[in-house]
Formats: C-alpha cells, sequence, structure tokens
C-alpha cells in the first residue's frame, strides 16, 4: 500500500505554534488534506506526552491508533546548540522512536541534561555526534533526521551556523545518518547538483506550526509498504519503499533567496555576491537564503536530473491558490474557506484536489478559471515571487499581483555594482 505520511509536526508547546494544536485536530486535518500517517510531534514534553499516551493506542507494529483508528508515529524535534570547529552551531533534528517503551528512555535521558517542560522543542548543549551516540545508546532503533537541512537559522547545512556536509557535522559517526529533510525552500533536484548526497535519503513533511491545511501536509513523503516503522525506518534508510515526496515550490519557502525583510530587499545569488552579502538600502549583513548555499555547495549545474531517484511533485497548498485567485489577501476569509469546503466536500481531500481531479470535474464545482489555475500549479506552472528572510512566496495569478507584491530588487536601487 501506499500512504502519504508527515513526519515533522509541532504540538501547541512549541515556539510560535498555535495554541489550538491537539490530537484532535490534527487528526482531523491531516484526513482533509489527504494525510494517511502523522508524526506525534514533541514527545519530549510532559504535557503533550500524557495527552498522547492517553488519547492513543501503540499497536504491535510501532503506530499509534487514536480511537477513530487514524495512525501517528512517535516524532518530537530538538534543537542542538553548540561549538564545533570554532565556530556556533544550531542545529535542528528530527527524532523518530519506535515503541513507548523506547520514547520513556529518551525522555529520562534528555531530561538528565536540561528542561523538557518549557519548550516543545528543547533545547541542549549537545554536539550532534554527543546526541547521536546517546540515542543510539538506548536503541539502533532510533532515526535522526537533519531537520530542514538549508534553512538559514537552525539546520545542517545553514548559512548562519550550519556545516558544509554531514561528514563535518556527524564526522565518523555520519553513516548512521541516512536521510535530511528537505525543508520548503529547497527541493529534490536541487540537492541532487551536490554529489556528496547522492547516498543520502530525501525526505519532506510540513514542519507545521499549525493544523490548518495551508501548514499541515504542505510538503510530504510518499511511502510504499506496511504501515509499520519498521518498514518506513527502512524505506528512510534504504529508499525501498521511499515513492517520492510532495514539495512546494521552493520560492514559496520563507529563505529561498537573499534578502533583507525590513528594508523589503531580495536578491538573487549573483546580486548578493555584487553587493558582497550587504543590504544595499542599509548595510547591513544580508540574510543569505538556500538557493545561494546551494550553488555554495553544489559541483553539478542547475539542470542536473538524478536518475534512480524518488520522484518529487512540487504544489501550492489549495488555500493559497484560491486566495491568490480571487485577491484575497487573509487564507481565513469565508469567501477561501467557502471554495475550499466546496472542493473538499466534493472530491474527499486537498491531494485529490491538487494531484488528481480533471479539468472537467473542478470546474463542475468552482469557477473554470480556478479549475486553470489548479490544473496549471500541478503542471509547475504558478509563478511564485520568491520568499527571503522570513518572508513567504507568493503565488503570482495576474499583473496587478505582480505589481502589489513586488518585493525591491537589485535594480531599485542606483548604486554601481
Amino acid at each position: 500500500m501506499s500512504f502519504y505520511a508527515d513526519l515533522h509536526i509541532h504540538s501547541r508547546f512549541a515556539g510560535a505554534c498555535s495554541k489550538q494544536i491537539t490530537l484532535e485536530n490534527l487528526e482531523k486535518y491531516a484526513k482533509i488534506k489527504g494525510l494517511n500517517l502523522l508524526g506525534t510531534g514533541d514527545f519530549t514534553h510532559p504535557t503533550w506526552y500524557k495527552e498522547i499516551v492517553n488519547s492513543l493506542q501503540e499497536d504491535e507494529n510501532g503506530i499509534l491508533r487514536s480511537k477513530s483508528g487514524f495512525p501517528f508515529l512517535w516524532q518530537t524535534e530538538i534543537s542542538l546548540i553548540y561549538t564545533q570547529g570554532g565556530k556556533g552551531r544550531r542545529v535542528h533534528h528530527l527524532v523518530l522512536a519506535p515503541t513507548k517503551y523506547v520514547v520513556e528512555q529518551i525522555i529520562d535521558l534528555l531530561g538528565k541534561r536540561g528542561r523538557l517542560d518549557y519548550e516543545g522543542r528543547p533545547i541542549f548543549g549537545l554536539s550532534s555526534i554527543e546526541f547521536l551516540e546517546m540515542m543510539r545508546s538506548i536503541s539502533k532503533d532510533i532515526e535522526i533526521i537533519p531537520a530542514h537541512a538549508w534553512t538559514p537559522w537552525f539546520s545542517i547545512f545553514g548559512s548562519r551556523s550550519g556545516f558544509d556536509s554531514i561528514k563535518e557535522c556527524f564526522q565518523e559517526k555520519a553513516s548512521h545518518i541516512h536521510a535530511i529533510e528537505t525543508g520548503m525552500s529547497s527541493d529534490p533536484q536541487m540537492n541532487w547538483r551536490i554529489s556528496m548526497l547522492d547516498k543520502t535519503n530525501l525526505v519532506s513533511f510540513s514542519d507545521m506550526h499549525s493544523f490548518w491545511p495551508w501548514r499541515i501536509g504542505r510538503e510530504a513523503t510518499i511511502f510504499e509498504g506496511p504501515l509499520a516503522y519498521k518498514s518506513i525506518i527502512h524505506a528512510i534508510r534504504t529508499a525501498e519503499g521511499l515513492k517520492g515526496t510532495i514539495e512546494v515550490d521552493p520560492g514559496y519557502g520563507k529563505y529561498h533567496v537573499d534578502g533583507h525583510r525590513v528594508c523589503g530587499v531580495s536578491l538573487t545569488p549573483k546580486e548578493t555576491q555584487k553587493y558582497n552579502g550587504i543590504c544595499p538600502k542599509c548595510k547591513k549583513p544580508l540574510t543569505i537564503g538556500v538557493l545561494s548555499r546551494v550553488e555554495q555547495l553544489a559541483d553539478r549545474p542547475k539542470d542536473y536530473v538524478e536518475k534512480n531517484r524518488p520522484s518529487f511533485t512540487k504544489i501550492i497548498p489549495l488555500t493559497e491558490l484560491i486566495a491568490a485567485f480571487y485577491s484575497i489577501s487573509q487564507l481565513t476569509s469565508k469567501k477561501v474557506w467557502q471554495t475550499y469546503n466546496q472542493l473538499i466536500n466534493a472530491l474527499d481531500s486537498e491531494f485529490d484536489v491538487l494531484l488528481h481531479a480533471s479539468k472537467e470535474q473542478l470546474a463542475s464545482i468552482v469557477d473554470v478559471k480556478l479549475a486553470e489555475v489548479i490544473i496549471k500549479n500541478r503542471q509547475q506552472q504558478i509563478e511564485i515571487r520568491p520568499g527571503f528572510d522570513g518572508v513567504y512566496g507568493t503565488p503570482i495569478l495576474s499583473a496587478a499581483q505582480k505589481d502589489s507584491t513586488k518585493q525591491r530588487s537589485i535594480s531599485d536601487f542606483k548604486i554601481p555594482l
């Protein structure tokens, strides 16, 4: 069987996350999205852990089930802040665990190294090497995946505090890292440009901070095989059963290109080089985005295609498309929800709408021009104003939107290059 999984989830106890996140809401909107498996998120937080064990029942395959039978998998994210190689490092890692028994050991061990109750994404002064060794001392079935691997802040390859390779980060333990999470601002093809990642599998998850359908499942991984922990981990480690990923266009991510949010300035990698990484308006350092960071490490051309890799599909969330189509700025507006629900009620899930429904089916439910936009999205024909320095990218459907969402680029500044 094939199933869509989002294994980077957060609870309401993680920073900058919705206080309305509950297991019930996660399940409800996962089903609406078309997901078949969720991570529990934040199992190290004591209150959230209690909610998990009180609401979900673990089966013999290492899968947790809600009362309705919806599946979850033990998952959390850990933040590590440390010094290595004479440089400050800030790295986030996903942790997948096979059983409640193993989770209890993780909680016990990490609880001796720092507080777990103040933040769903706890922070430790451990190196990635130390953390990996700790997890492997508990169980070899625990999987560590560097999270949102290219984000400038808090990632293994981040421009601000990351490394230049998995080997540099984990040293002699690097062989125990089997996959990285690509993150919203990169896609698999960008990662294929880097030959040192040829033996590293690529997974994609949402890193959602709220359960709404424009966040949950915005990126997901498609697995083929039994719905069991061992099968999932085998797929992550070997690519056998790793069918593909659902990605947003990397331009939609908050850190795709370089820029300075305060000044509204966004620059391509070449433009940034001409300005030596300095904002042309305020003269402060730019936040170097994922595209530039990939360029720094890439040893292959932009159009390089890695053969025998799992496939991937790039789509913008449905609510974003509807809002852009009607030129509505609020995703939560009545018109957006009304149109969204019309499509979901007729076609079961958002993934059905975005990936499978024909133009004729869509046009029988909503405006034919919106149906055309959904098909163009599927064909990767939607222009994106790229995100930068924490600002999401914007779908562009008309000339008016292009003008209204225009960011300041290098051509706006009368400064000699």
